[in-house]
């Protein structure tokens, strides 16, 4: 008999609905202080979860829980970036 594996669960920030891991994109502040999309999910540091849906983007945003989730201030450069992500 095979074995059931378990699907990761997570978050989004923007929405706060749980969903699988892999239908999420990942984002890092990663240990330099750097912020990234990290499209592995791999990447060391601190992570926050966004459903691919630019509303939940601008929930996170406007409600600053991106910001909190990573315990940095997030510029706009940095969150154009996340919507061109967003949009592929």
């Amino acid at each position: 008999m095979a074995k059931v594996r378990k699907i990761p669960q997570r978050m989004c920030v923007g929405c706060r609905e749980m969903k699988n891991k892999r239908d999420l994109l990942r984002v890092v502040r990663t240990p330099e202080g750097n912020i990234e999309v990290d499209p592995t999910g791999k990447k060391s540091g601190r992570g926050a979860y966004l459903c691919p849906n630019p509303e939940c983007l601008s929930q996170a945003v406007k409600g600053k829980r991106l910001q909190k989730a990573l315990e940095h201030q997030i510029s706009d450069d940095i969150l154009d970036i996340i919507r061109a992500q967003l949009k592929i």
